[in-house]
């Protein structure tokens, strides 16, 4: 189990962790969850042992194997399913041991290499990789790609792949829906449900969260508390306990303005002195109870529009794509003030497509789009991260768009994004990916849009900002198109779902769970065409008859182990019929030979205990011996 007691942890000036207690059992999986910059990447970083704890004691066993998600790529060159297959250190040891015995012509170390092969399962290694990648949301054709090809999303994605691919008794992942949509997040969930070891997880996913997590660790104020359940349940308890919190507080403040208006009254006097000087030193002794902030840090709303259009947006028979490739066909879309609509579909369907088209950054490939003449569109989309000044500051920002107003004004509305003081002031370059989506909406949220794009608008935002987004989209006016792969935005701010899929757009008509199920007969009719597509094996016929010569040498001795216990088991079962041959005589159970009997049934008890040893060991035997039959069938 992983064990923190007394734990404090520091980075710089910052002290992270202060006297902190954690327990996690083997098999256990626990979420963990805390505002930005309170120190969960370093505890991943405790527990792989990368840093040290400043005092206290961090304990996990000393032969887990611990494997996480990285947040870089150091190779570019290798193709993508073979960064995949890296993750797996031991398996690549025994393919370059197994190279470099075939190069010496060593059989024995072959046979060996071969054996410590399938006990890694790497005769199924590169299609394991694959499904990974699969469940990821790649391509075949992408499996083959280098994995420089890719932008940075999806290295990330690969960096996940490598993870889940790494045999492991501990698993670290660090945010890993960030760059995932919501088919690879439902597959993520699937995969993350059955695995057999200790989960640790960082998410700022609630439904992910419920849905994977049994623990949750909360670190707030330098300490870890640990909560049974996900994070539904998390809410509710910290919820009571804060409440618990506030009245033990209260009660303590008015038990505090009592004791100090007594000393303020009396300590001067002679007569009262002595008790005056008591109830100063208990209340030094006064335990400090922190008022419950339960506050969030964000408070905003999207500003009125003072126009509205009806409709905003209307395609007609439209043709959607890029250059002369068209992604989707014969859309039909009228956006109307009020409208709350979720996109829905598979990984590269066309939903991005859509959205950049009705913000005007693609031209429909044929059809009409008609405009509202009052359309004033706020759009949200990742690229657009990148095109912030990175130099300018928040309040600079905004000045830029709002020359006129009072700049007071201005930093009283950052205010409520969590832009404060000297914040406002900082260049952008200096921002988290989670301050430059805040500020991204900030700036939409102050043009007075009346129709919403958003795509994946919650990517690198906290709970707390998140929760503060869908309270804001709730209370707009005008209308809402969003992709999210955050199922309690789309649940809270949506009410009707759009099909994006098979190069059409149609309604959903039916929840997110439907969804889920339509995702996977979706997947199971793609599956022809997948078995279609080239497997990838290069295996050359010269090593598939190394790997057959290697297993034939392994047939024998298991062959003669499998008949050696056959043997051993015929003759035990000769021994014990003769045994229960006599026991099965009623005078063997009178008084007088009760010693006998005694040792009769000891021997029966010591007989049956090795045949079942033997029984187990022979099955075993030939297990090992059906299975070499079959590698050997499939390499002939």
């Amino acid at each position: 189990m992983i064990r923190l007691q007394n734990l404090t942890l520091q980075r710089g000036p910052q002290r992270l962790l202060e006297g902190a207690e954690l327990t996690l059992h083997a098999g256990q999986k626990a979420g963990l969850i805390g505002a930005n910059g309170a120190g969960k990447s370093s505890l991943f970083a405790l527990l792989r042992g990368e840093i040290g704890p400043d005092s206290g004691d961090c304990s996990l066993p000393p032969d887990w194997r611990i494997a996480h998600m990285r947040q870089e790529v150091d190779t570019l060159e290798r193709l993508a399913v073979d960064y995949v297959l890296d993750g797996d250190i031991h398996l690549r040891q025994v393919q370059r041991d197994l190279e470099a015995a075939e190069a010496a012509h060593d059989g024995s170390a072959i046979a060996r290499l071969h054996s410590e092969l399938d006990s890694a399962d790497g005769y199924t290694a590169d299609s394991r990789a694959r499904k990974l990648l699969a469940g990821l949301g790649f391509s075949n054709e992408q499996m083959e790609r280098r994995v420089g090809d890719f932008s940075g999303g999806w290295r990330m994605r690969l960096n996940l792949a490598q993870a889940l691919m790494c045999p492991s008794d501990l698993l670290l992942l660090d945010e890993p829906t960030n760059h995932l949509d919501l088919d690879a997040i439902l597959w993520l969930e699937e995969w993350l449900k059955s695995y057999p070891g200790t989960l640790l997880l960082i998410s700022h996913d609630r439904d992910f969260l419920d849905a994977v997590v049994d623990h949750v660790a909360h670190l707030e104020q330098q300490k870890l508390t640990l909560y049974r359940g996900g994070y539904s349940a998390f809410e509710r308890t910290r919820a009571e306990r804060l409440a618990q919190q506030q009245q033990a507080y209260e009660k303590q403040q008015a038990q505090r303005a009592h004791m100090e208006k007594y000393i303020a009254r009396f300590k001067a006097q002679a007569t009262k002195a002595r008790q005056a000087q008591s109830r100063i030193k208990a209340l030094e002794r006064l335990e400090e109870l922190a008022p419950a902030h339960v506050d969030s840090p964000f408070d905003f709303v999207f500003r009125e529009a003072e126009k509205i259009s009806s409709p905003l947006l209307d395609l007609a028979d439209a043709q959607l794509g890029y250059g002369d490739k068209a992604v989707l066909q014969q859309v039909k879309l009228q956006l109307v003030p009020g409208a709350r609509i979720g996109l829905l579909g598979p990984n590269g369907a066309g939903k991005s497509t859509l959205i950049k088209t009705l913000a005007g950054e693609l031209a429909p490939l044929a059809g009409r789009m008609a405009r509202g003449e009052n359309l004033a569109i706020g759009y949200f989309a990742q690229h657009q991260l990148d095109s912030l000044d990175a130099k300018a500051s928040p309040l600079l920002h905004l000045q830029r768009i709002a020359p006129g107003e009072r700049e007071q004004t201005l930093r009283d509305f950052l205010g409520g994004f969590d832009f404060r003081g000297a914040r406002c002031d900082e260049a952008v370059q200096n921002f988290s990916g989670g301050e430059k989506a805040r500020l991204a909406l900030a700036l939409i949220a102050w043009q007075k849009p009346n129709l919403l794009l958003l795509d994946e608008p919650t990517n690198h935002l906290d709970l707390e900002m998140r929760l503060a987004l869908t309270m804001a989209l709730q209370e707009f006016a005008g209308a809402v198109l969003v992709v999210s792969h955050d199922r309690h935005l789309l649940k809270s701010t949506t009410d009707e779902f759009l099909l994006v899929a098979d190069g059409r757009i149609q309604p959903f008509d039916g929840d997110l769970d439907d969804y889920a199920r339509w995702l996977v007969d979706f997947r199971a009719r793609q599956q022809p065409q997948a078995a279609a597509a080239p497997a990838g094996d290069k295996t050359d016929k010269r090593a598939q008859r190394q790997a057959a010569a290697a297993l034939r040498q392994q047939l024998a001795p298991h062959k003669r182990e499998a008949e050696k216990l056959e043997k051993e088991l015929g003759k035990l079962h000769e021994q014990l019929a003769k045994v229960e041959q006599r026991l099965g005589d009623s005078a063997v159970y009178e008084a007088a030979r009760k010693d006998e009997l005694r040792e009769l049934l000891a021997e029966q008890a010591s007989l049956k205990a090795r045949e079942a040893d033997l029984e187990e060991r022979w099955m075993l035997a030939l297990e090992q011996l059906e299975n070499l039959e079959q590698q050997l069938a499939q390499a002939d």
